[in-house]
C-alpha cells in the first residue's frame, strides 16, 4: 500500500465533492474541477474526509493509488484556496503587459511575444516585470507558466531570463582576460 495513499484527504467545509461512475468532481469557491478515475481505484467519502483505495493490491496499482490520492488533493486545495505561480523578468527592456485575454511580453526580440492566457487562470503584473499567476487546476497553471518562462529561460553568465520566485539562478564566471 502506499504511503501517501493512504493518508486522508480533508474537505474544507466550503468544497463539494462528488463522485460517480468512475468521475470526481469538486466543486468551491474557485470553480469546478473534473477528473476521471480509472476502474482499480475507489474514493470512499466519509465525514467531511476522502479516502482513496485499492480494489487489487497489484504493482502497478500501488502506483496510481498515490498518485491519484494527489491529484485530488490537488483538486481540492485548488477550489478552496487556488495556486498562485510568481514570474519575474530580468533583463534590460524586459516587461509585460496584458491586454484582454492576451499577455504581451518584451523580452528582448525585435518582435513583442503575445500569448494567449488559457481560461480559467488570471494574471497579475506589478512593476511591469513580476507576473501573478493564479488558478484553480495546478497543472495547467504549471504548464502555462513554464510555457511563459521557455521563452527566456535564466542564463548563467548575466543571469537574465524569466525566473520563478525563490529560484536561485547558478552564476558561471566568464571569459578571463588574457594573462
Amino acid at each position: 500500500m502506499s504511503r501517501i495513499g493512504k493518508l486522508p484527504i480533508k474537505i474544507p467545509a466550503n468544497v463539494d465533492v462528488n463522485y460517480n461512475q468512475n468521475i470526481i468532481r469538486v466543486k468551491g469557491k474557485f470553480g469546478t474541477l473534473e477528473k476521471t478515475i480509472p476502474d482499480v481505484i475507489d474514493v470512499i467519502q466519509d465525514k467531511g474526509m476522502l479516502m482513496i483505495a485499492l480494489k487489487n493490491d497489484i504493482r502497478t496499482n500501488r502506483s496510481l493509488h498515490g498518485l491519484y490520492r494527489t491529484l485530488i488533493n490537488n483538486m481540492v486545495i485548488g477550489v478552496s484556496e487556488q495556486f498562485k505561480i510568481t514570474l519575474m523578468l530580468r533583463g534590460v527592456g524586459y516587461r509585460a503587459v496584458v491586454q484582454g485575454q492576451s499577455i504581451i511580453l518584451n523580452l528582448g526580440y525585435s518582435h513583442p511575444v503575445e500569448m494567449k492566457i488559457p481560461e480559467g487562470i488570471s494574471v497579475e503584473i506589478n512593476q511591469n516585470t513580476i507576473l501573478n499567476l493564479k488558478a484553480c487546476d495546478k497543472e495547467n497553471l504549471g504548464l502555462f507558466a513554464s510555457n511563459i518562462r521557455s521563452w527566456r529561460p535564466p542564463e548563467p553568465y548575466k543571469g537574465k531570463g524569466i525566473i520563478y520566485e525563490g529560484e536561485i539562478v547558478k552564476r558561471k564566471a566568464g571569459k578571463s582576460g588574457k594573462k
